[in-house]
């Protein structure tokens, strides 16, 4: 786990799901952080966030007000910063469909702002977050992560000297979080049927906890211009409905627009990039920064390059959750 003591750390999206785990996970493990600053739109989640995590308890934390859309206000921000973990996005796919000029300005326009603001105010670390739903998009909101993507490996790219490093981690929803179908079903499930788009609909499973060491091994071992992608155990939708109730009935509704029956990590185009590293997967930046490639790569940190055509898709994943797995993790939400 990277050590942040001493650091000042800024999270955008700061009062999300993910943001407020990982600054509850800074001030565990990182108690001499020397400030962190979380940043939210959201003036409603900063006065419940600060309720549970008062600067007065936590003299390094800081709440600011701030939308990633405004270049400006990230510019002001940022001053002072040495770790930026970027996770503030428009997350749901319908709405991303239905309102993809609001997607654009804050995935897409909100993230070239980061990095204008990181690059301008010498900030060393960047990690901004990525979804599993940018490779081979089918919906608006994968386009966009996947434009996040771009933007952060060619900013890495472009650095010019500045020692600063640019990362991106993919992962899928997190399990039980608002963007997974668990708090559907435990809303819907005391009607006595559940509605389910196809029960051998699949998907990656990653929990809080996994989420937070992948982007705390971006930040310890990132080389910048990288995607980091983890190892994670597949589900199938009709399981998770079984375990969250087991006597419901399960009601086909078929698919939204732009949703897959089965979610790709990493395609076989990216394979020639790709590379194993501990529990991680490497996408390694396909224009390249000047500083490394991937056979440096493997040769200093051990990586191995995956298999020529192999394709990481949750339909074809070694590894699965039974129903009794998926129940134990629903125990400890």
């Amino acid at each position: 786990m990277a050590n942040l003591n001493g650091q000042s750390v800024l999270v955008t999206g700061g009062t999300g799901s993910f943001g407020k785990a990982f600054v509850q996970s800074i001030l565990q493990h990182s108690p001499q952080v020397k400030r962190l600053v979380v940043v939210s739109r959201d003036e409603q989640k900063h006065h419940e966030m600060m309720t549970d995590l008062s600067p007065a308890d936590y003299p390094a934390l800081e709440y600011r007000l701030g939308d990633v859309r405004d270049r400006d206000r990230m510019m002001e921000l940022f001053r002072g910063i040495d770790v930026v973990v970027h996770s503030a996005a428009m997350k749901h796919v319908p709405a991303s469909e239905m309102n993809p000029m609001e997607c654009v300005k804050t995935n897409i326009i909100g993230s070239q702002n980061v990095i204008d603001a990181a690059m301008a105010n010498d900030v060393k670390i960047v990690v901004a977050l990525s979804t599993d739903k940018a490779s081979s998009p089918s919906n608006f909101y994968g386009a966009s992560k996947l434009c996040l993507e771009k933007l952060f490996t060619y900013a890495d790219s472009q650095k010019r000297g500045k020692d600063i490093r640019f990362s991106v981690v993919r992962y899928a929803n997190v399990f039980g979080s608002k963007g997974s179908v668990i708090p559907l079903f435990l809303k819907k499930r005391s009607q006595g049927w559940l509605p389910v788009t196809h029960p051998e609909m699949t998907r990656f499973s990653i929990t809080m906890d996994d989420a937070l060491g992948l982007v705390y091994y971006a930040i310890a071992h990132g080389w910048g211009g990288e995607i980091v992608l983890p190892v994670s155990p597949s589900y199938k939708v009709g399981d998770v409905a079984t375990a969250v109730a087991p006597e419901a009935e399960q009601r086909i509704i078929g698919s939204r627009p732009g949703e897959k029956m089965h979610e790709t990590m990493f395609t076989e185009i990216d394979a020639p990039y790709t590379v194993k590293r501990d529990q991680y997967y490497i996408i390694c930046p396909i224009t390249g920064t000047g500083n490394w490639n991937r056979h440096e790569y493997c040769e200093k940190t051990g990586a191995e390059p995956v298999a020529e055509g192999f394709v990481y898709s949750s339909g074809t994943n070694t590894q699965w959750l039974s129903v009794n797995d998926l129940q134990k993790l629903l125990s400890v939400l």
